[in-house]
């Protein structure tokens, strides 16, 4: 198997690889991969703003493990990770994967201490419904499955009733995050495997999730309190971080994060926090119109409004600043849109340091300002939090 490690928006890489692994690697739109036009034999490779490890098959049996090393350091992006699915998400101020410098360890890591401390007191329970067929009657018949069924047969049943069980979402999704993160023992310490495999022996009882099938969204409640840690870095493992797809005879699975969905997952929720104790809501992914007929859809990263809904201050996330040719400056447009739509006098474009300069700028005959804000991303996670606070200040002095 051939191993290619690159680096988010890193140089190009001139790699030896067949035309069949080539088009597999363009087919899987993880990396930019085009043939070398000065070196016959060799494709050009580049990854993009996904990060972490994928492995892609081809129908000819080769396979191409990527590596993808983020930008920021492995413990600073763990940390980030922490406000992608919710606003008390498993944040910490040590991610204990210091010595960590590949994602994959790190990740299989953090997640069996997480599921471990859950589990320690023993594996939750509770009530799942269950269809079966049966000799014996037990809950309710399923009448309209009776009849189409059996024909007016009064046996078997077709019954559904409750029962207390292990098997219920919460462990099905660590034991389904268990089996995922364990498909790559190459990748991982031998001490982490070990972790897993453990973890997978108590949870032998509980049912993993079909490869493919959905996953039953679980919900935070006082009696699943000490799993949620551990349940939310599952989520993240199963969900947002797995990628596992089928274009033609191009298999492709693995654990990547968009580097773009993970900066704004933070800086939305960042701010939602921030102004949490402050009058009025805050709202993610805000659907409004452009124009009066309700046709052209604008959805800002972050609104803020008062509590009778009239927005008081928006907020775009930009990991990498846009340049396409034809509108070098396409988020200054696109804020200032924004702000007309929404009648607000200032709009605030919030990118990761290093790819856009701290500035503002004052529209002629607008009466708007357009913010630029760049965060650093390396700072510590107290400085970190403290940016942001400062941020959501500026955003809204006088809510």
């Amino acid at each position: 198997m051939t191993v290619l490690e690159l680096q988010e928006f890193g140089p190009e890489l001139s790699t030896p690889i067949s035309d069949v692994e080539g088009q597999a690697l363009a087919a899987s739109r993880l990396v930019e991969a085009a043939p070398d036009p000065f070196n016959p034999g060799r494709w050009r490779v580049r990854a993009k703003n996904r990060v972490g490890v994928a492995k892609v098959d081809t129908a000819g049996g080769g396979s191409i493990e990527l590596r993808i090393t983020p930008k920021v350091s492995i413990a600073r992006l763990l940390y980030l990770l922490g406000f992608s699915l919710s606003a008390r998400g498993w944040r910490t101020e040590d991610v204990q994967v210091a010595e960590d410098q590949e994602l994959l360890p790190a990740l299989a890591q953090l997640y069996a201490v997480q599921a471990d401390a859950a589990l320690r007191q023993g594996l939750l329970k509770g009530y799942r419904t269950v269809d079966q067929t049966s000799l014996v009657m037990r809950g309710r018949v399923r009448m309209s499955e009776q009849a189409g069924r059996h024909h007016g047969r009064l046996l078997p049943l077709e019954i559904s009733h409750d029962e207390f069980t292990e098997d219920v979402t919460e462990n099905r999704l660590l034991r389904t995050a268990c089996e995922r993160l364990l498909r790559f023992p190459g990748g991982i310490p031998n001490e982490v495997t070990s972790k897993l495999l453990r973890l997978r022996a108590r949870l032998s009882e509980v049912t993993p999730f079909r490869r493919g099938s959905p996953v039953p969204t679980w919900h935070p409640s006082r009696l699943n309190a000490r799993y949620h840690a551990a349940l939310r870095l599952a989520d993240i493992v199963v969900r947002g971080a797995s990628v596992d797809n089928q274009r033609g005879d191009v298999t492709v699975s693995g654990f990547l994060f968009d580097m773009a969905r993970v900066f704004e997952d933070f800086v939305t929720t960042a701010l939602r926090d921030s102004l949490s104790s402050r009058p009025g809501y805050s709202r993610c992914q805000a659907h409004h119109h452009l124009d009066d007929n309700a046709e052209i859809r604008i959805i800002p990263d972050f609104v803020h409004y008062a509590d009778d809904g009239t927005p008081l201050a928006v907020a775009d996330a930009k990991y990498k600043a846009e340049k396409p040719e034809g509108f070098p400056d396409a988020d200054l447009y696109q804020m200032l849109a924004y702000c007309t739509a929404l009648g607000l006098p200032a709009g605030h474009l919030v990118y990761a340091k290093g790819v856009a300069a701290q500035a503002s700028h004052q529209v002629r005959r607008a009466g708007i300002t357009i913010h630029q804000h760049a965060l650093d991303l390396e700072l510590p996670p107290a400085e970190l939090r403290q940016s942001m606070g400062k941020l959501a200040r500026f955003l809204a002095p006088a809510i």
